[in-house]
C-alpha cells in the first residue's frame, strides 16, 4: 500500500505578504488585480476575506464588491518563489521522492518509512510545525493510498488542518462529498452531473464505469475511479524547467510605444534575474503581444545563448516593434526565454568589457536577490 502525502501551504500568498508585513494579520488581505481598474483577478486571499465570499480566479471587480475594505495587492512573486523553494528544501530533507505540483502544493511519496518516522500522523505534525517554525507558513497536510485522495485530505480541515484516510476506506470517505470535491470537476462538470441527478461522489459509485464512459468517454472512467478511491501512486519525476516569462495586464490599455517599452524593459530584467539565479543561459526569446480587443501575437527569435538584460532587451524590443503593426490599444506584453545551457564560465572566451558587464550581472543578481529585485535598477 502506498503512502503519498499532499502538502498545501494555506492561503500562501498571503501568508508570505504577512510575513513581509506583520501589520495585515487579522485583516482581509486579497493578492492579484487592481480593483481600481477592476481587471484581473484574485490570486489568493485570506480567510478573513473569504467570510465575504471571496475566492481564488474571482474577478476582481467582483472581490472588490463584496469587500470594498479589504486590502488589495499586486504581490511579491519573487519573495513567493523564494519561500517555496525554501519550504521544498524541507521536504527534500525527509521524503524520498517530493514532486512539486505548483508553486504551493507538494507531493510526497512516504512509503515504506514507518520505520523509520514511526506514525505518518505524527511525522505529519512534526513536518507542519517545523515548517511553521523556521519558515511562518501554515500549511494542510492529506494523507492517502494516492495522489487524488491525498489531495482532497488536505482540503478537508483547512488551515493548518491533517487528514488521514485510512486505507481501505477512501470510497466510504469520499461518499458524502459534493461532486466538484474531485478534482478536474469544475462548474460546467458539476452542471452536467447534476443535471443527471448526481450531486454527490456517491452518487457517480451507485452507476456502473461504463454509464460514465459513454457519457463523458475517457474522462468519465476517470471520474467514475477517482469516485470509488482510484488514483496516480506514483509520483512525477519533475524534468527541467522548459521556459522562463513574465507578463502583464496593464491597468488601463496602453498606446505609448515607451511605456510599452520601459514596461518591456522591467520584464526583461526580471526574467534575466531568474535566469541568472539559475545559473543559465537562454538561446531563444519570445515576445507576447494582447490589443485590447484580445488579439495576440507571439513572436521569438533565436540568438546566442546569454543571460544579459541588454542582449535580450534589444532582442526582445525588435521583436515587438515588428509585431506591433496595428494602431490598437494594448491590453498585455510578456516576455519568455527557453532553450536553456548552463552559463559559460570560460572568460578568456569574452573581450575585457564583456568580462565586466558579466561580473557586474553577478553582483547585481546577488544584491537583487538579498535585498530584493528593486534594490538595483537599469534604465532603457
Amino acid at each position: 500500500m502506498r503512502t503519498i502525502f499532499h502538502l498545501d501551504l494555506d492561503a500562501f500568498f498571503v501568508s508570505v505578504e504577512r510575513i513581509l508585513d506583520p501589520k495585515l494579520n487579522g485583516k482581509p488581505v486579497i493578492v492579484g488585480g487592481d480593483p481600481k481598474y477592476g481587471r484581473g483577478v484574485v490570486a489568493a486571499c485570506s480567510y478573513e476575506a473569504r467570510a465575504y465570499g471571496l475566492h481564488s480566479a474571482m474577478p476582481i471587480r467582483t472581490a472588490y464588491r463584496l469587500c470594498p475594505h479589504g486590502i488589495y495587492l499586486h504581490g511579491h512573486f519573487e519573495e513567493y518563489e523564494r519561500y517555496s523553494q525554501a519550504v521544498k528544501n524541507i521536504l527534500e530533507q525527509y521524503a524520498p521522492l517530493v514532486e512539486q505540483a505548483s508553486i504551493d502544493e507538494f507531493y510526497l511519496d512516504m512509503t515504506g518509512t514507518q520505520k523509520m518516522y514511526g506514525s505518518m500522523f505524527a511525522f505529519a505534525s512534526k513536518l507542519q510545525e517545523e515548517i511553521w517554525n523556521k519558515l511562518s507558513l501554515p500549511c494542510s497536510i492529506g494523507i492517502g493510498s494516492n495522489k487524488t485522495i491525498a489531495k482532497i485530505g488536505s482540503d478537508c480541515m483547512k488551515p493548518k488542518g491533517i487528514t488521514f484516510i485510512i486505507p481501505g476506506m477512501e470510497k466510504e470517505f469520499l461518499a458524502p462529498m459534493p461532486v466538484e470535491t474531485i478534482p478536474g470537476v469544475g462548474k460546467v462538470m458539476k452542471e452536467q452531473l447534476n443535471s443527471r441527478g448526481i450531486y454527490r461522489i456517491g452518487d457517480i459509485t451507485k452507476l456502473p464505469s461504463d454509464y460514465f464512459s459513454i457519457a463523458f468517454g475517457k474522462y468519465g472512467v476517470d471520474l467514475w475511479r477517482k469516485a470509488n478511491g482510484e488514483g496516480a501512486e506514483y509520483l512525477t519525476i519533475q524534468r527541467e524547467r522548459k521556459s522562463i516569462s513574465r507578463e502583464t495586464t496593464f491597468g488601463k490599455d496602453v498606446t505609448s510605444d515607451e511605456e510599452l517599452k520601459q514596461t518591456l524593459f522591467y520584464l526583461t530584467g526580471k526574467v534575466c534575474q531568474s535566469l541568472r539565479k539559475r545559473g543559465w543561459e537562454a538561446s531563444t526569446v519570445e515576445i507576447k503581444l494582447r490589443y485590447i480587443d484580445f488579439q495576440t501575437l507571439i513572436r521569438s527569435k533565436t540568438i546566442q545563448p546569454t543571460d544579459d538584460d541588454k542582449i535580450v532587451f534589444e532582442t526582445a524590443w525588435e521583436l515587438l516593434k515588428k509585431a506591433k503593426t496595428r494602431r490598437v490599444a494594448v491590453r498585455l506584453i510578456g516576455i519568455g526565454l527557453t532553450n536553456f545551457s548552463p552559463a559559460s564560465e570560460q572568460e578568456f572566451l569574452f573581450d575585457d568589457i564583456e568580462i565586466k558587464r558579466r561580473k557586474m550581472l553577478k553582483v547585481v543578481t546577488k544584491i537583487r536577490d538579498k535585498y530584493g529585485y528593486d534594490s538595483i535598477c537599469f534604465k532603457a
